[in-house]
């Protein structure tokens, strides 16, 4: 177990399950070539307790704490509180890491003594562990580039100091989607947000991942960038308002996407109805989204203006 006095990263994993992944997660963060991290395990509610507790022991010293379920965020936030680095990593139960994750983002903080924050390349795989799509993240300039949502950071390939952590109130209980959008938010506001390029993180993709319900996805991202534009807007920050304006159009275009792939899937089934309700639904939640997007596919489709990512990758660029 790796003393107190030299624990560096404390990597926090809240599950309400021992699912099929729990495994090869913790495992994952056991090959890790720095050694200088504690495990803390929030058990919310799972009906298994003692595979979860099985899983943790798989690395030395693991602390598992058990409550009532009350949420990925309101558990994470009680790991924290039993937390002694001075950075946290949050790894969920179906997901991996590079044995280098830790190693190389630790190695970025110390180039940059003010970072308060930090994000690494990211994979998605699917359920058997084949890689769908290869890291596609590129660094950040500013606060600005995070409220439009320029690249893909969310929990698993973030890394937050502790400290800024608890200054900015942790993650918010009353949201159980978009709760790290939430919380990456806040922290941007305190200062740097550094990049390790290198895809450290597999991020799983299979049936029972929540981004699967994208209703509920768009919005909870939708009502989280509204609330932070009003408050950027309160402050006169007219261009961090300007980029979540901007993001805000970036999740009207997913939910077209979104919609568009689940009645596609329906009608498949021949389930026609479902289909039409699928993008029913889409009109009623993002009806500037689908011609947006399709003005952004001419544009990507049009020589002389270049290339541009949109609805080509979902939307979501």
């Amino acid at each position: 177990m790796t003393a107190p006095e030299s624990v560096l990263v404390s990597v926090i994993v809240a599950t309400n399950r021992a699912g099929e992944f729990l495994d090869e997660a913790i495992g994952s963060l056991a090959a890790q070539s720095e050694t200088r991290y504690e495990l803390i395990v929030v058990d919310d509610g799972s009906p298994d307790p003692t595979a979860v507790r099985q899983a943790a022991a798989a690395v030395g010293g693991a602390v598992v704490l058990r409550q009532a379920p009350g949420g990925p965020a309101a558990a994470r936030n009680a790991g924290v509180r039993r937390a002694r680095g001075r950075w946290l990593a949050f790894l969920d139960d179906d997901d991996r890491w590079h044995p280098d994750r830790l190693a190389a983002q630790l190695a970025r903080f110390d180039a940059d003594a003010a970072a308060v924050a930090g994000y690494c390349g990211m994979r998605t795989i699917d359920a058997r562990g084949e890689v769908l799509v290869d890291a596609d993240q590129v660094a950040v300039d500013d606060e600005a580039d995070i409220a439009r949502r320029r690249t893909g950071i969310i929990l698993p390939n973030l890394m937050v100091r502790t400290d800024v952590f608890t200054e900015v109130g942790g993650f918010d209980p009353a949201l159980r989607l978009a709760e790290d959008l939430d919380l990456l938010l806040r922290v941007a506001q305190r200062g740097p947000v550094v990049f390790e390029p290198r895809p450290l993180v597999d991020y799983r993709t299979h049936g029972d991942n929540v981004t699967r319900r994208f209703r509920s996805l768009v919005d909870a991202i939708g009502g989280v960038l509204r609330r932070h534009r009003a408050a950027a807007e309160t402050r006169g920050e007219t261009a961090l308002v300007a980029a979540f304006d901007e993001s805000l159009r970036k999740n009207d275009r997913y939910a077209w996407w979104a919609a568009g792939r689940a009645a596609r899937a329906s009608w498949a089934d021949r389930h026609p109805a479902t289909a039409v309700g699928h993008l029913c639904w889409a009109l009623r939640t993002a009806p500037a989204g689908l011609l947006d997007g399709l003005r952004r596919r001419v544009r990507a489709q049009t020589p002389t203006m270049g290339a541009e990512r949109g609805l080509v990758d979902g939307g979501l660029s």
